[in-house]
């Protein structure tokens, strides 16, 4: 598929079937695709397997806590890159330090709103594709800059 008609994948990862549900509904609304799992280690298996933008990710879950899924994809090459957002009921300030260490890209409370929702990730989205650009940008002036040492 073109990438430039190409509607953003959403991961939502967390252990509450109805939030992931709600979450779900708000993305299809906003025109984003959810991707769900319903734990981290099922976050890690599929976004190896789909082409994720952003990753919407539960702090409190059993088994694999949110930190420990961060740890794991930041510390992965293929995944690093994903802008995550952080959705949790424990909205404290170590919380968010320690989410901020670890490479979380942004936080929200729960209950989550559908339009905050929405303006986090197209920020996160824009995020990265200015990053996309300004890294194209500096491939392109460093090629030139060797053609004219040549």
């Amino acid at each position: 598929m073109d990438e430039a008609i190409r509607s953003p994948q959403i991961m939502v990862v967390d252990d509450d079937q109805d939030t992931v549900a709600i979450l779900a509904h708000h993305l299809q609304r906003e025109g984003f695709v959810p991707i769900t799992a319903n734990s981290g280690a099922q976050c890690l298996k599929l976004v190896h397997e789909n082409e994720v933008d952003v990753i919407l990710l539960d702090l409190m879950m059993p088994d694999m806590d949110g930190f420990q899924v961060v740890k794991a994809l930041k510390d992965s090459p293929e995944t690093a890159e994903i802008p995550i957002i952080m959705i949790t009921a424990r909205d404290d300030m170590d919380a968010r330090a320690e989410g901020m260490r670890l490479g979380v890209s942004d936080f929200l409370a729960k209950p989550v709103f559908r339009r905050q929702l929405a303006s986090r990730i197209r920020a996160q989205l824009e995020v990265v594709e200015t990053s996309r650009s300004a890294s194209a940008a500096m491939d392109r002036l460093e090629a030139a800059r060797k053609n004219r040492s040549q």
